[in-house]
């Protein structure tokens, strides 16, 4: 008895679900839908608008988003606009589009391209859908005879420099045009100005290119006289310092050795030291020959003056004079 008790909930509740599936899923959209044909009633999306028309006349608009009950908000009417006449949706939001490369030309003469940016909304949804086959073409092609009669001949900097006051120039003529077709425009934007000839493209790479080869070689000949200035003036102080010390040495050493010869011992020694340094840094030969050995340096003169010329004669250094070799 509990396994078919429990069978028989479980088959009920089986059944409840289908039976619910069947009512939420496909018979209440159904009916819905028969109701929205009826015009009983009907739902406005965000960012758009239903325009209601009826033997050419129209005879509801719905811009704000929620549901509506047509026959309060339009009247009996309701009830046949879906069979006879017919609902427009249009989408409110903001649209964007963009122009490449309108011709115009500078007044040196140079053949520009200008890219236009802009914003557009529908503004007045009868109109839009009454008053204009194709707005939107319609705009775009309002918007290129502007650029084109308005930023024609127009100095070459200005076109490269004044984009802003450009856009407004557009914005200003297009606008009012655009209105009386029920799309607004929105912001304007100038978003590139360039050259159409390419001869003229590489003639200005070329001057581009010279002008900073220019510039480059100026920079690094002004870094070499900067350099040159510098070396000089070094070279100037250090010339300057030098010779101050060429001027000053002969008194430094005077001074020196006037202090040196008031001790007679102190002199002595420091001339025999020189004088030593003198024989020893010179290319002559020294022959050493022991003391009171007169012979030996007879035969030792004798010998130098045969084979070498004879020495000059001996200068005199200070007090002392130094010995011929």
């Amino acid at each position: 008895m509990m396994l078919v008790e429990l069978l028989g909930g479980l088959l009920n509740g089986f059944t409840a679900f289908i039976v619910t599936f069947i009512l939420m899923f496909i018979l209440v959209p159904i009916v819905l839908g028969f109701i929205r044909a009826f015009g009983l009633y009907t739902i406005v999306q965000e960012g758009r608008c239903h325009v209601y028309v009826l033997f050419g006349r129209v005879v509801g608009v719905l811009r704000e988003p929620g549901l509506y009950v047509l026959p309060v908000t339009i009247g009996p009417s309701a009830f046949i606009v879906n069979w006879l006449g017919r609902c427009h949706v249009l989408d409110m939001r903001l649209d964007q589009q963009y122009l490449r490369s309108q011709a115009v030309n500078s007044e040196e003469g140079a053949p520009m391209g200008i890219g236009i940016w802009y914003e557009m909304f529908i503004s007045d949804p009868v109109a839009y859908l009454f008053k204009n086959a194709d707005p939107q073409g319609s705009l775009a092609a309002n918007i290129s005879n502007a650029v084109v009669r308005s930023l024609s001949n127009l100095p070459l900097a200005d076109m490269l420099e004044n984009r802003h006051t450009m856009s407004q120039t557009v914005r200003t003529e297009v606008t009012q045009k655009s209105q009386e077709w029920g799309y607004k425009l929105g912001s304007v934007y100038i978003r590139k100005v360039h050259f159409r000839d390419n001869a003229m493209i590489k003639q200005i790479e070329a001057k581009v290119v010279n002008r900073l080869r220019q510039v480059t070689s100026a920079i690094k000949q002004d870094g070499v006289n900067q350099v040159s200035i510098i070396t000089s003036t070094a070279e100037r102080q250090a010339a300057v310092e030098f010779a101050k010390a060429q001027a000053i040495r002969p008194k430094i050493v005077g001074t020196a050795l006037k202090q040196l010869a008031r001790d007679p011992q102190v002199s002595e020694a420091l001339f025999e030291i020189l004088e030593y340094q003198n024989i020893s840094s010179g290319n002559a030969s020294l022959v050493l020959v022991p003391p009171k050995n007169d012979m030996l340096v007879q035969l030792t003169a004798a010998g130098t003056t045969a084979e070498e010329p004879p020495a000059p004669a001996p200068k005199s250094n200070g007090n002392r004079p130094v010995p011929a070799q």
